[in-house]
């Protein structure tokens, strides 16, 4: 798999209502739609308050053969940065980990690391920054992807 890049919508609790309505624009179907609910627990993460297990975690819609609109709703600590016309980040997803890595490190060099490279739950080796821009990135290599 060749490296693609795709955008990262965040939203304040409304990713559903705005899923439906892209995927009334655009069609298909959704490729992964997870709620806050089914993340399991995790050391050093608080768990998920009643009012938020219901909220998006990650939803996917296939636009084109290569093109994904991504989204998910904030909450807790992720909440604080929120504001409506910068909720958005660019996600690179690459074929091979050690791309992932070179990319990451290039793109966090004088910026700030959010969450550093590594395996997550949902099976993604996976990092997020915001570069010396102000830009909001999302990198990630999935050793079992999505058919």
């Amino acid at each position: 798999m060749d490296t693609t890049i795709n955008v990262y919508l965040t939203f304040d609790g409304n990713c559903k209502e705005a899923f439906d309505h892209y995927k009334s624009i655009f069609g298909g179907e959704f490729q992964q739609v997870s709620t806050f609910a089914e993340m399991p627990p995790q050391e050093g993460i608080p768990p998920v308050k009643d009012e938020e297990k219901d909220k998006i975690m990650h939803v996917s819609l296939p636009v084109s053969k290569e093109t994904l609109l991504m989204g998910s709703d904030t909450g807790g600590e992720w909440a604080k940065g929120f504001k409506q016309g910068n909720n958005f980040s660019i996600s690179v997803n690459t074929g091979e980990k050690e791309e992932a890595n070179r990319i990451f490190n290039a793109l966090s060099s004088g910026g700030q690391v959010m969450m550093p490279m590594g395996k997550t739950f949902w099976g993604s080796y996976f990092g997020m920054l915001t570069d010396k821009f102000g830009i909001n990135w999302m990198v990630s290599f999935d050793e079992n992807p999505h058919s």
